[in-house]
């Protein structure tokens, strides 16, 4: 008999992916800086994920999902298709558990996340993110391969180990005894935000918890609002922020974030800059594109957080010299 596959993440799968990570993975601090708090009125606390192995929460996911494989499965490789982030996390972690891995990666990835996937020992397949599909390219080579696939998002340990973020968050929250109102998340695929959700709301189910993603690539926001998956409206416009570029929610990521999630917010280029300047000027912090449009949500005040105990997650720090200098200079 075919064995179905699970595709629900519950309290325990997180739990139990903080043990495997218990020791390979960062304690990432939880910053707080009183200028960012007197400009938004509120108190405001980064979650820096930007300091964790890779340079962002991708790690976790990865390294909970092959850790849990076979030997048959790590003796053949993984294969992964990735922005960047998951690409070096998955290189990381494989090495780390001794078997290959190949990534699936556009052209113009950022520089940075190229060197940082080749830097692990990884083989490198590069694609034209605008003409082809990498999930079709990677299927491909898997099958030839026989390679064994790890997605970004739509995988039930890739969530369960991004959601060891959230079980963090509320640690160091009680250690300083405070429950947060708010949360706002950098989405792509969502699921670091479908992780964090689970892991928040079994313990605060009352706090409100929030999307940002780049102009035009407003998926959540739009499938939040409607109740079922949309696309992305408008994948054609440029963003700088490379790493939230899936263009469509994720089959079990949407029924977790429709559950536990308030709502969508939306930032643009110019308001991430400004972030990213912001973060490294105020918290001492390098974050990325795709990694500030939490922090940009609340420094643009998308919605009323006056008052209000605000956690942002800032999910990676994996920016190319050129925006950052740009951010610095725009600010």
């Amino acid at each position: 008999m075919k064995k179905i596959p699970k595709t629900k993440v519950n309290a325990k799968d997180i739990r139990d992916a903080a043990v495997r990570l218990s020791g390979n993975s960062l304690l990432t601090p939880l910053l707080e800086s009183k200028v960012l708090n007197a400009q938004a009125g509120a108190r405001i606390l980064v979650k820096a994920e930007t300091l964790q192995i890779t340079g962002s929460f991708k790690f976790r996911g990865a390294f909970n999902a092959i850790s849990q494989f076979n030997r048959t499965e790590l003796d053949t490789g993984v294969l992964a298709f990735s922005s960047g982030n998951h690409a070096q996390a998955i290189a990381c972690a494989a090495k780390i558990l001794n078997t290959s891995a190949l990534l699936v990666m556009p052209q113009d990835a950022p520089k940075i996340k190229l060197e940082g996937t080749r830097s692990h020992g990884a083989e490198i397949h590069t694609y034209d993110r605008y003409s082809e599909n990498r999930e079709e390219i990677g299927d491909k080579i898997a099958k030839i391969r026989g390679l064994k696939i790890v997605k970004p998002y739509d995988d039930i340990a890739v969530i369960a180990g991004q959601g060891t973020v959230g079980l963090e968050i509320i640690e160091q929250c009680k250690a300083a005894n405070i429950v947060p109102d708010i949360i706002f998340v950098p989405t792509g695929g969502g699921g670091l935000l479908a992780g964090i959700s689970i892991a928040v709301h079994k313990d605060w189910p009352n706090v409100k918890i929030y999307s940002t993603e780049p102009e035009g690539w407003e998926d959540h926001k739009i499938s939040l609002d409607l109740g079922y998956r949309r696309p992305a409206p408008n994948p054609e416009l440029h963003t700088i922020c490379d790493a939230l570029l899936a263009p469509i929610p994720g089959e079990i990521t949407f029924p977790i974030n429709k559950a536990h999630v308030t709502g969508g917010l939306i930032v643009d280029d110019k308001e991430v800059l400004h972030a990213i300047a912001s973060a490294f000027i105020n918290l001492k912090i390098v974050v990325e594109p795709g990694g500030a449009t939490a922090l940009a949500a609340v420094m643009s005040n998308k919605i009323n957080i006056s008052g209000k105990t605000v956690v942002v997650v800032a999910s990676g720090g994996n920016v190319d010299k050129d925006i950052f200098r740009l951010a610095l200079k725009e600010d």
